[in-house]
């Protein structure tokens, strides 16, 4: 058993995604396959589904800072802000220069560039009119940095562009930041505001991978035959990780251990996922939390409900679960589309309470399901319960090749 010191726990959820605003609500509407995804008007494309959070922004910032700022900050703070409280940290006996913050997300600042031009294409295009606002709302380290601004964090924090792996990556950083004993508490996972910019949409539909369907909640159709595409979601999750000595001296409530993680590329190609890679990603995973592939109980998949996605996908979990038989498998994009760079995060927070409870959430809107994408123990449209969780590997992949997996297991002293 590892020394206290180099164990990594979480102590702290906070989330919004388009159906919940706290985790008790989210993880209920997963296991009743309740899901919620709306339609936008979009500039230049009209209605269209996505994912739509509703959270109450004003109840960690003003009407000013919600000017100035960007909905991807408002997210972050509102997940930053209900994270720590939920885990139960004394703020004001804390050391702000001992805190790090790291955000993963998909792009940040398309949204604000793509409305300041539509905004002076108004007034032909007189610049006079472009918003002073416009540079600390789109570098790169906004998100993050406007945490820092709202709760004075004094330590480290920049945000990671990791593409859809984005919300395992924060929390990955943020481990690392502990181990390296740069923080004493991390804020990491990952967050979106991409339903703001109709160039993610276009894009998408320019490549025949934007959903479409009559009934929007069912528009998002992982591993089904009639799936055809990505429905955009916003949204963020953020966890408060602390090294288990630190938690352990303040009886901190603890919801598991990061066990292990891997992060690589496919240097294959643009878009289209590598199952190799994929797979070896998981089995680098599995190595540093010494663990074999029987010992996962729940992989949470990544599936996007893109045709070659979702296949390539299940060709690595095959390749690395097979001969396992008592793996199950899920995916949470059903309920709430592609939250983008809070995607793994969000996953991740929908299924780590099957640790404590033995339930795991179903896939829904699977009603032919696709035979290149069967798996053994795939959950799908009714919950299962009963079943002993004691690992979860979270997989997450995007744009450019980049995998991510990370491996939570149940605390145990």
């Amino acid at each position: 058993m590892m020394d206290d010191e180099r164990r990594i726990v979480i102590t702290g959820v906070g989330l919004t995604a388009p159906n919940g605003n706290d985790l008790g609500e989210f993880r209920g509407n997963l296991l009743e396959g309740r899901a919620r995804i709306g339609t936008l008007d979009l500039r230049y494309m009209g209605e269209t589904p996505a994912g739509i959070c509703d959270f109450d922004a004003l109840r960690y910032q003003k009407k000013r800072e919600l000017r100035v700022g960007t909905r991807a900050g408002s997210v972050s703070i509102y997940c930053a802000r209900e994270s720590l409280a939920d885990s139960g940290l004394e703020w004001e006996s804390m050391d702000t220069n001992r805190i790090g913050v790291y955000v993963g997300t998909t792009e940040h600042g398309n949204v604000e560039t793509e409305n300041e031009v539509y905004n002076i294409s108004q007034f032909d295009y007189d610049t006079r009119f472009w918003s002073h606002h416009h540079n600390p709302r789109t570098v790169a380290n906004n998100p993050a940095g406007e945490i820092t601004l709202n709760l004075g964090i004094h330590g480290p924090h920049y945000t990671i562009g990791a593409a859809c792996a984005a919300g395992n990556a924060g929390m990955i950083q943020g481990a690392q930041m502990l181990l390296l004993g740069e923080v004493d508490v991390a804020l990491g996972g990952g967050v979106s505001e991409s339903i703001r910019s109709f160039g993610i949409f276009a894009g998408f539909r320019s490549q025949g991978a934007l959903a479409a369907h009559d009934d929007p909640n069912q528009a998002s159709r992982p591993f089904d035959m009639d799936r055809n595409g990505i429905v955009v979601s916003e949204g963020g999750a953020l966890y408060t990780l602390e090294r288990l000595s630190d938690a352990k001296k303040r009886g901190a409530k603890i919801y598991g251990e990061i066990a292990g993680w891997c992060l690589n590329s496919d240097a294959s190609d643009y878009v289209l996922p590598n199952a190799e890679r994929q797979a070896e990603c998981m089995q680098r995973a599995l190595k540093m939390a010494k663990l074999g592939p029987s010992d996962i109980d729940l992989v949470s998949t990544h599936a996007t409900a893109t045709k070659q996605g979702d296949i390539q996908e299940c060709k690595a979990i095959r390749s690395v679960f097979g001969d396992s038989q008592n793996t199950h498998v899920n995916n949470t994009k059903s309920y709430i589309g592609h939250c983008m760079g809070a995607a793994g995060a969000l996953e991740l927070a929908g299924n780590l309470p099957s640790l404590e409870d033995g339930v795991i959430h179903p896939t829904i809107n699977v009603d032919s399901l696709d035979p290149e994408c069967e798996l053994p123990n795939l959950v799908l449209n009714t919950a299962k319960d009963g079943v002993e969780v004691d690992a979860i590997l979270n997989s997450s992949f995007g744009m450019l090749g980049i995998n991510s997996a990370l491996i939570i297991r149940r605390f145990t002293d």
